[in-house]
């Protein structure tokens, strides 16, 4: 491996029927920019009675944003927001001072027919001034995210600011998403294109940096930051995460993001006590883990 640079695995982790791969955060890095969590969702079969069904939970403190390769996921939240996320929109959820949402396979997908659902889930930590903010829900449909050919690069821009170019989603602290996907091998140098904290997540193929190899299901984070150079290899498809960090150290519990301890407890125990706001006509309750304290 090289000195400058960190490679993360995805570790499974079972969400009920439906198992993702979990890339950030790991122990050597609990953070990349403002983002704090990114879950690989599939490829999964989804079908014959095995559909996504998140059953009503909360969050504080961050931004939830959903981005998808296939499929289709319905959206609901306790603001009233109803939505199907579909290839290449962007869903993305703001807390705030907290929310609560459900995640399910689209109703008129529930016909035992076999589809595939694949995509990332992301959880981008809100500014301390931000953190007890009023909950909204946006959404941006693939047509409106820029999108342009650089060689042989094909790139969006799905938030922030990067390659001179701006996303509708800005966040609320400086950050970037960019997915990028090359039929040949090429270079990417990414000195004076973003800015900030950049980790590369192989969607498919593979990337070489300083001779190492990464691939699919895999996590490359920059030790010096945009100031990096990476061989794509062809045919392969990439994300960059990554933006300015937060001034202050964030911690997780759960669902929940904040940069105060006592906050976590609080909302802890809002949810225990079946405080927070509900999805309108859904009953369902996903408790407290047990495990976490």
């Amino acid at each position: 491996m090289a000195n400058n640079k960190l490679i993360v695995d995805e570790r499974q982790k079972d969400l009920g029927n439906f198992m993702v791969g979990r890339l950030l955060p790991f122990r050597k890095k609990r953070q990349v920019g403002p983002f704090t969590f990114i879950d690989h969702m599939g490829p999964a079969r989804i079908g014959d009675g095995n559909y996504v069904d998140v059953d009503q939970h909360p969050h504080i403190g961050l931004s939830t944003l959903t981005y998808l390769f296939e499929g289709e996921i319905e959206h609901r939240d306790s603001i009233g927001s109803v939505q199907i996320i579909r290839p290449g929109d962007v869903g993305f959820m703001t807390s705030g001072r907290g929310v609560t949402h459900t995640e399910r396979t689209p109703q008129d997908l529930r016909d035992g027919k076999r589809s595939t659902l694949h995509g990332y889930q992301i959880w981008v930590a809100l500014p301390k001034a931000q953190e007890e903010m009023t909950p909204r829900f946006d959404y941006y449909p693939s047509t409106d995210i820029p999108s342009w050919t650089q060689g042989p690069l094909q790139i969006k821009l799905v938030a922030g600011e990067a390659f001179g170019q701006s996303a509708p989603l800005k966040g609320y602290s400086p950050l970037f998403m960019v997915d990028i996907f090359t039929e040949e091998e090429t270079t990417l140098d990414l000195s004076g294109h973003l800015k900030g904290e950049v980790a590369f997540v192989i969607v498919k193929g593979s990337i070489t940096s300083q001779g190492q190899k990464v691939e699919a299901g895999q996590m490359l984070i920059s030790k010096t930051d945009e100031e990096c150079e990476i061989c794509l290899d062809a045919n392969s498809q990439i994300l960059l995460f990554g933006g300015e960090p937060l001034p202050e150290e964030r911690f997780l519990m759960w669902n929940f993001v904040s940069h105060s301890k006592e906050r976590l407890k609080q909302a802890r125990a809002e949810w225990v006590d079946k405080q927070f706001p509900k999805v309108p006509g859904d009953e369902t309750y996903i408790p407290f883990p047990d495990f976490i304290r």
